[in-house]
């Protein structure tokens, strides 16, 4: 008996995450699949990628697995080291692939670390084979309004998908799906669509749909976090002498009170005016002071009255 390599037959590292076993399993396992592979050792490359991945993806299983380490090189004979723990009864697929839905009978080198019967609850008797592999999962993105991602909204979108015709041939049909965007998404944010993946074969379940949120700029707020930024522009007496403004939001229009002597730059809070989420965010108004241009001769007069009445150098403290 030898040693079996699992991580090898599945081309991975040994500090390969779930998701990359589970990534690599749904290629090799689509390439080699008896149903559609022309690889002349297809089946047996089905059956051995089959037991790997249902060792890989149980924790507990790829646990005692790697318990092994570099002791054993492939070619090796294996025999369990001392106090080695057998998983009793049978091993039993997930349905998710692997032999859950091959049928098939495990191999001795699986048997003498795991014991059981085979998979499928055949025992070493060549059953029926019962192919199936897990559809392909389909990324996207959609793209939506700052204002949806703060109110929530529903959206169709049209998605291009590769199927069979009767006669195995591939060809792109458009489906169409509606999408719930929930009230204070993220850009970056996925949104996960189950069924609505690559159909699977034989038994296998359709994989799912992933789709990151875009959020388009908004020409009047930037978000950081669940916090909304906004530019003010103000005119040069409502910074000097104060004012009441009224200052759109995300959710409406407030009244916002500007302090008298306020300077350019500024930066004020609407508390709770920010994203939704499980703590609002807030917005934050920063003020930007826009000089009037003199375009008379009376307006004129008063810029240089200006002067007179309130001599003001700003780069005193530059030393200029």
């Amino acid at each position: 008996m030898q040693y079996k390599d699992y991580y090898k037959i599945m081309g991975l590292e040994r500090n390969a995450t779930t998701d990359d076993i589970k990534r690599a399993y749904r290629k090799l396992a689509r390439k080699y699949h008896p149903d559609v592979s022309k690889e002349a050792n297809a089946e047996e490359r089905f059956k051995e990628l089959g037991e790997a991945y249902e060792v890989l993806k149980d924790t507990q299983k790829r646990a005692s697995y790697d318990q092994l380490g570099s002791n054993w090189q492939n070619g090796q004979d294996f025999r369990p080291p001392p106090g080695w723990q057998h998983f009793g009864g049978e091993a039993q697929g997930n349905g998710e692939g692997g032999f859950g839905g091959f049928g098939g009978s495990a191999s001795d080198f699986f048997e003498s670390l795991f014991g059981g019967g085979g998979f499928g609850g055949g025992g070493r008797q060549r059953q029926r084979r019962e192919y199936s592999t897990p559809g392909e999962d389909y990324q996207g993105k959609v793209k939506v309004s700052l204002e949806d991602a703060f109110i929530g909204a529903t959206r169709e979108i049209q998605l291009p998908i590769q199927e069979m015709s009767a006669d195995g041939r591939p060809h792109i049909v458009t489906r169409k799906l509606k999408v719930k965007i929930p009230a204070g998404v993220k850009s970056g944010q996925q949104i996960r669509l189950s069924g609505q993946g690559a159909p699977g074969m034989g038994a296998g379940k359709k994989g799912d749909l992933y789709l990151e949120i875009d959020i388009e700029k908004n020409p009047l707020y930037d978000v950081v976090g669940n916090d909304v930024y906004l530019t003010l522009p103000v005119a040069p007496w409502e910074a000097a002498l104060g004012a009441k403004i009224s200052v759109p939001t995300l959710a409406g229009k407030v009244d916002l009170k500007i302090p008298a002597g306020s300077q350019g730059g500024q930066k004020m809070r609407l508390k709770g005016r920010g994203m939704p989420g499980s703590t609002p965010g807030d917005q934050y108004v920063i003020l930007k002071i826009i000089i009037p241009q003199p375009t008379t001769d009376k307006a004129k007069g008063l810029y240089e009255q200006m002067a007179q009445e309130m001599p003001f150098n700003p780069r005193e403290k530059m030393g200029a």
